[in-house]
């Protein structure tokens, strides 16, 4: 039976394609042997096993994006982490290496390069990381992304792996559920706000602030505000405003909603145009510009609205989003246009693709 081992961690952004991709490879073979490789400091130490999947952890190897003493230490600490990877990929019998990118992929990488397992890189951004560089440029011709025109060598478009109870959601069929789940009034109109995983503090303040507003407009709103974030709105009107730590239904989530504030990280992105919910997108503003352009190929063609994060206040929540959510004939053309344009069967071709490698291997 194939054993596949899969990196990737750090952020949902790594960890909820592993899982997607676990999960459509269990589907094809169940025999096959899975491993999740990660580090001590991800989201994977809770999700991965939560998933149902054995995970092993090696040493983290932060890159300094610039010098500065910890570059130092960095040679060290990588050489150690390779031999970690090494020996997990050796006990695993591995048959083929697919990284999602992070901490742990780079000497999960040049492990697998130098037993000469196969390597299957997968690229979530449409800018891409610099593991998944360095993996595309020296370490293997198999080479996926997430969106067009990912400026890597070898590249081939095939989507974000996303777990199927996202992909297949028919949110009309479960509204009702998923608005009585939440504490939410039936027939409302309805803003989910979401600032990933870990939240977001300027949707939370800007949204919050518009509060009163929001409700006298006959707006119920369900906020995710993240773990370690806290949050108080006074109920002023006769709809709910929800406040949730942490979502973990993200399904009747989207299903609830009419209209999303949210970040455009690429899960996010292929998530909520995949389901097809018009989406306000606050692309985070760090990083290398990778959240501005995941959200491109959606409002390019009218499925979202694109807004910087320092320009998203309560005062703009206030004169755009009540109009914007009330108007029907508009959300159901950005519904529309949403849908389709990113793939959403990427786990499905992502597994098929990694068992070819295997058969090809072999």
């Amino acid at each position: 039976m194939p054993s596949i081992v899969l990196a990737g961690g750090g952020s949902a952004g790594h960890t909820s394609p592993l899982i997607a991709t676990a999960d459509a490879l269990r589907r094809i073979d169940p025999t096959i042997e899975i491993l999740a490789l990660g580090t001590e400091r991800g989201l994977e130490t809770r999700v991965v096993p939560e998933a149902g999947y054995r995970l092993e952890l090696i040493p983290p190897v932060p890159l300094p994006r610039k010098p500065t003493p910890a570059l130092l230490a960095v040679p060290g600490k990588m050489l150690a982490s390779v031999s970690a990877a090494r020996r997990i990929l050796d006990d695993a019998k591995a048959d083929v290496l697919v990284g999602f990118g992070g901490y742990v992929s780079t000497p999960a990488y040049v492990a697998a390069w130098r037993r000469k397992t196969p390597i299957v890189v997968h690229e979530g951004n449409a800018v891409p990381g610099i593991a998944n560089k360095f993996a595309a440029r020296y370490c293997t011709q198999h080479v996926k992304t997430s969106f067009p025109g990912t400026g890597l060598p070898h590249a081939e478009y095939v989507g974000l792996p996303i777990r199927r109870a996202i992909s297949q959601l028919d949110r009309a069929a479960l509204r009702a559920e998923a608005r009585q789940f939440f504490g939410l009034d039936p027939d409302a109109p309805t803003l989910f706000v979401t600032g990933g995983s870990q939240g977001a503090q300027q949707i939370n303040q800007a949204v919050s602030g518009a509060a009163a507003d929001l409700q006298a407009a006959g707006i119920q709103v369900l906020h995710a505000i993240g773990p370690k974030n806290t949050l108080e709105v006074p109920q002023t009107g006769r709809y709910p405003y929800v406040v949730l730590n942490y979502v973990d239904r993200m399904d009747l989530a989207y299903a609830a909603a009419d209209l999303v504030v949210c970040r455009s990280g690429a899960n996010t992105v292929t998530e909520v145009s995949g389901v097809g919910l018009p989406a306000i997108y606050v692309p985070l503003p760090i990083g290398n510009g990778e959240q501005r352009l995941n959200a491109k190929p959606v409002v390019d063609v009218g499925g979202g609205v694109l807004i910087d994060n320092a320009d998203l206040t309560a005062d703009w929540v206030r004169a755009n989003v009540p109009q914007l959510l009330l108007d029907r004939e508009r959300l159901t053309a950005m519904s529309t246009a949403a849908t389709g344009v990113i793939r959403t069967d990427a786990d499905e071709r992502l597994a098929r693709i990694i068992l070819d490698v295997v058969r090809s291997a072999s």
